[in-house]
């Protein structure tokens, strides 16, 4: 359907940026807080499964697991990096609890459709460790609210997008919860009404100026519109204290994706920034010495503590006296990283060391003691 450029902004946002409506959404008026279960905290994630079986639940949580890792660290391929496919398999022993939703489409024929979504919550504590045994990249709590200062043009001219046209901007909004952290909108007044030219301009200066008023001192600069050659182009600049930090066009047939690419954009930014890896040690082939081995149960503990632990490749025997033995175990970080996925309540222990301690002494070092209990 090709859209009159004389239309009225409302409108034309209304045609190009509607979505699939879930039931949780259509009827938030009507509803009380705690009817309908969502995902909004760094520790929960939502998944659509075909069924709420037993069967289809360990795979969803894993991908829910993977979702929350993604949103810790900030990391769109956190699932790709070493070791996380592994740990994600024990997702099922960091849940804190779940719950299912329905939600609601309706097709262009007018045809409604049904999904089915699995909401998780994982305990930090669990997934603090498994990012910070796995090497991680952990973004900071609380996390910035960056101001969006969105300027959209049906063809008669660019318009600021503030809070009072807050659904023509939610796949962005959206998108930078699914990434993490949230986006804020300008209040809308005359004066900021009046900078839609500058936005355009992408002169981030003035943008910054009006935004003065608002914290922290960050904005996402971004105007949308039709491409040349068809489809949605969207500009963008992300600004934190008057540094410009990325600059980025995104194209699409589909406006929601153009406009959704600017939250991922500002995530990559500021994750480049402020994410810190946690010292978890290389990978590599470690030495390690157990104690404390009196008994064929006692090794069958040994070999499932380290078998069932994600950072663990393999390990090999290499001495045995008395009660000590002494393995070489390949780990897919250090042996901090080791430590901390053991946690306190693990049958293997190390000696002189507390859990996930990353000292330079640790780090550097090829061998460590530990004991069975």
């Amino acid at each position: 359907m090709e859209f009159s450029m004389r239309r009225s902004l409302a409108t034309i946002l209304f045609l190009a940026l509607c979505m699939p409506v879930s039931l949780a959404q259509a009827q938030s008026g009507v509803r009380t807080e705690g009817d309908v279960a969502s995902a909004s905290g760094t520790y929960e994630a939502e998944v659509p499964v075909n069924s709420q079986s037993d069967a289809d639940r360990p795979g969803a949580l894993a991908r829910a697991l993977g979702t929350v890792l993604g949103k810790l660290s900030g990391d769109r391929s956190a699932v790709g990096r070493p070791g996380v496919a592994q740990a994600l398999r024990g997702a099922k022993d960091m849940v804190a609890g779940y719950d299912y939703r329905q939600d609601q489409s309706v097709a262009a024929s007018g045809a409604p459709s049904y999904r089915t979504v699995l909401v998780a919550r994982f305990r930090q504590d669990d997934v603090d460790g498994l990012a910070a045994a796995l090497g991680l990249p952990v973004w900071p709590q609380p996390r910035p609210k960056p101001v969006v200062w969105l300027a959209i043009d049906d063809g008669s001219g660019p318009r600021l997008v503030s809070v009072q046209q807050s659904n023509a901007a939610r796949p962005l909004l959206d998108r930078a919860i699914e990434r993490g952290f949230r986006l804020g909108l300008p209040s809308g007044g005359a004066a900021e009404q009046a900078m839609a030219g500058a936005i355009w301009r992408l002169d981030t200066a003035a943008v910054a100026r009006t935004s003065a008023r608002y914290s922290p001192p960050m904005q996402l600069v971004g105007k949308l519109y039709r491409g040349k050659a068809g489809g949605w182009q969207a500009d963008w600049v992300f600004v934190d204290n008057g540094r410009e930090l990325s600059k980025w066009t995104t194209q699409d047939g589909d406006a929601r994706r153009a406009m959704a690419a600017g939250a991922d954009g500002a995530a990559d930014a500021l994750v480049r920034r402020y994410a810190k890896v946690p010292v978890s040690g290389a990978a590599g082939t470690y030495r390690i010495v157990v104690s404390g081995i009196n008994s064929a149960d006692d090794y069958l503990r040994l070999a499932s503590a380290l078998q069932s632990n994600p950072v663990v490749k393999s390990m090999v025997p290499v001495q045995a006296t008395a009660d000590r033995l002494e393995l070489d175990v390949e780990l897919m970080s250090g042996l901090p990283g080791l430590n901390r996925m053991l946690g306190q309540n693990s049958a293997l222990q190390p000696v002189g060391a507390v859990e996930g301690d990353a000292t330079t002494e640790i780090v550097e070092s090829k061998r460590a003691e530990y004991r069975i209990r």
